[in-house]
């Protein structure tokens, strides 16, 4: 299937007027992985700074990833049962960024924990609507997911290295102001997102058991093991440079490398793609995860750590784009917004809320390097279970 005719004749008048779907999709990538960038690296490392403990810091993480667990799904519900996608995702990010403005006023861990609740609510289905929406208006050229997915690689590469110098300066207290300004700047853009092309019926029972075969429901056991040895990563990377004693900059440039290097992959992606299978390319990322994490164990070499995190193109980048790719895949025509947010919920929702609970409690008793060697047994385990999904039948997808 090809784009349709009408949204060709928006492709061309976006030549003038640079308003095209895939344009505002862009913009919207490119502000969700901004705000990304200054969250993920950085948040926990203010949290630390104001005197948070690790086990707070991981409840508080896990607290994010718990919202993702139960939420994309209840607004993927909705937004497939009454055909809402895109006034779920205007509305929930007009209320996230509402409610971001709490974190200005408290620094008390009691307030913290209901602030960083009430964000996740709003705040976790973005990207899996997004994905929906994105696979939806790529219709027949869904293999190139990767080169419009990748304006958000290029916005975290940006934020991260901007915000090591603006945060030695200035402290680390700032990312809170710059991700207010991000988030305004997504939810104005995302009132101009396109409407669904496809006129399925509402999801049902029937479509969402329909869901649940064994092979989706064994990928999704891998995904959730592969987000869990990311844990210590996300939670505990950032600290853990520091405590090494590198600098803001040098964390910032950290973390932009390993985007980078999920660039090129994202960019090569139609080719990766017709030639490799997801099933395959999920596999070798599970051997590039394991040695990442034992890399990250034993290195304190600026240059080693470094080096590693060109590993994020594999562990992130192509295993991120196959999930997307294999779910759409797997999804039944009346639920691809759910199965988008099962697949969000299950990896980056109860995968991360796992990861981070663990890492927080293990770091009040073991070192960060202890963290990465747990993460490279668990990448251990997922992968021996991916070759075990390799042999299901292909029948049953």
């Amino acid at each position: 299937m090809s784009l349709t005719p009408k949204l060709d004749e928006r492709e061309r008048i976006s030549k003038v007027s640079l308003i095209s779907p895939l344009t505002i999709i862009r913009s919207q990538y490119f502000f969700y992985f901004a705000v990304m960038g200054a969250i993920l690296p950085y948040f926990n490392l203010y949290c630390y700074h104001i005197g948070f403990s690790g086990y707070q810091i991981g409840v508080l993480s896990a607290l994010r990833s718990f919202a993702i667990v139960l939420f994309p799904i209840l607004w993927g519900m909705l937004a497939d049962r009454f055909r809402i996608r895109k006034s779920i995702y205007v509305a929930c990010n007009f209320i996230g960024t509402a409610v971001w403005v709490g974190y200005f006023f408290t620094t008390d861990f009691g307030p913290m924990v209901l602030i960083t609740l009430a964000y996740g609510i709003f705040f976790t289905p973005i990207i899996s609507l997004l994905e929906a929406v994105t696979m939806d208006t790529l219709a027949g050229e869904k293999p190139r997911y990767g080169q419009t997915r990748a304006w958000g690689s290029i916005s975290f590469i940006l934020v991260v290295l901007s915000l090591g110098r603006v945060i030695d300066s200035h402290g680390v207290e700032i990312i809170l102001a710059l991700v207010l300004a991000g988030s305004v700047a997504q939810a104005l853009l995302a009132t101009a997102l396109p409407p669904s092309k496809s006129q399925q019926p509402p999801v049902s029972l029937a479509g969402i058991r329909a869901l649940f075969t064994g092979r989706f429901t064994a990928f999704l056991v891998c995904a959730f093991l592969m987000l869990v040895s990311h844990g210590a990563y996300y939670g505990f990377f950032s600290i853990h440079l520091e405590n090494l004693g590198f600098s803001g900059m040098f964390i910032g440039a950290a973390w932009a490398l390993a985007s980078v290097a999920e660039i090129f992959v994202m960019v090569a992606s139609p080719r990766l793609f017709r030639r490799f299978s997801p099933e395959k390319t999920m596999l070798f990322s599970f051997g590039a995860a394991m040695l990442r994490w034992l890399i990250l164990y034993w290195a304190v070499s600026p240059v080693v750590i470094m080096l590693s995190q060109v590993l994020h193109a594999f562990t992130y980048g192509v295993f991120h784009m196959a999930s997307i790719l294999y779910v759409d895949q797997l999804s039944p025509k009346e639920g691809k917004t759910l199965g988008q947010a099962v697949n969000n919920s299950v990896t980056y929702g109860l995968g991360l809320m796992v990861g981070f609970y663990l890492n927080g409690w293990l770091y009040e008793h073991v070192s960060v390097f202890v963290l990465f060697f747990i993460s490279a047994g668990i990448a251990v385990v997922g992968g021996i279970v991916a070759r075990g999904w390799a042999h299901l039948p292909r029948s049953d997808a």
